[in-house]
């Protein structure tokens, strides 16, 4: 994979709703990855959503506001890095339909070349594939269905995995098939939505991983909730929540 010019001098973090309201510790991981590798980041907490639940619902106008807010926060961000494919295809993908026609349409379009999935800017953009990490595991890697059918990334998290020490990776033979999340799919058809996650985790035990590491926090969640609720043994983390194990086990420090 070869790197593309990284110039900026600070990353702009975007922490997805799931992150900041459940699982903030993906934030805090990822950002412990960046900063051992040399990052210099910043964090705006006037940040909220990307407009991606109200935009795949069919609330333009909502999805509209919010995609304002974030043009307005970010838009003096050199380079912006999530730990979500979803959300990055949001604003990479579907700013551009949003804002057809609209004043700030050519921002939008510009906006979403500076932001990155968190495996797409260490493998693509800082060119990095070893950030040291330890994790003495067999675990299986799902990849999101944002993440591989959208924004097109593959060999990304797989390569960071490949270099983790100790890690017997699993990686389930054909196409990422999705975990049934969905976001509202997983509300409005709950029961097609847990069948499907039933299923992938079913592939994983099937394949003998005491964990499943994924890049996007819906998947994690998704997840997490089924394999709570069937009392699988399965562990479920994030992509970030594994780079960041050092030697002994631990996360090391958090920022």
């Amino acid at each position: 994979m070869a790197k593309t010019p990284f110039n900026a001098s600070t990353v702009s973090l975007f922490i997805p709703c799931l992150v900041d309201q459940v699982y903030p510790e993906i934030g805090l991981t990822m950002a412990n990855v960046l900063r051992r590798l040399g990052v210099k980041l910043k964090y705006d907490a006037a940040q909220t959503c990307c407009g991606q639940p109200a935009f795949n619902a069919g609330y333009c106008n909502e999805a509209l506001t919010v995609a304002e807010h974030f043009l307005e926060v970010f838009r003096e961000a050199e380079c912006v890095v999530a730990p979500s494919g979803s959300c990055v295809a949001m604003v990479r993908n579907f700013y551009p339909h949003l804002f057809a026609g609209h004043a700030k349409q050519e921002e939008a379009e510009a906006i979403g070349k500076r932001v990155f999935e968190f495996s797409e800017f260490l493998v693509k953009h800082l060119g990095v594939q070893d950030v040291n990490a330890t994790f003495a595991r067999k675990a299986g890697f799902h990849n999101s269905c944002h993440s591989f059918r959208e924004l097109r990334l593959q060999e990304e998290p797989l390569a960071l995995l490949r270099h983790v020490r100790g890690l017997e990776l699993i990686v389930p033979p054909g196409e990422p098939v999705c975990c049934g999340f969905g976001g509202l799919f997983s509300i409005k058809f709950e029961a097609i939505s847990s069948t499907m996650t039933r299923s992938r985790l079913e592939t994983f035990e099937q394949l003998g991983v005491d964990t499943v590491i994924s890049n996007d926090p819906g998947c994690v969640m998704q997840m997490r909730q089924e394999a709570k609720a069937r009392r699988s043994k399965l562990e479920v983390l994030h992509l970030a929540e594994v780079l960041t194990r050092s030697p002994d086990g631990s996360s090391g420090p958090l920022p």
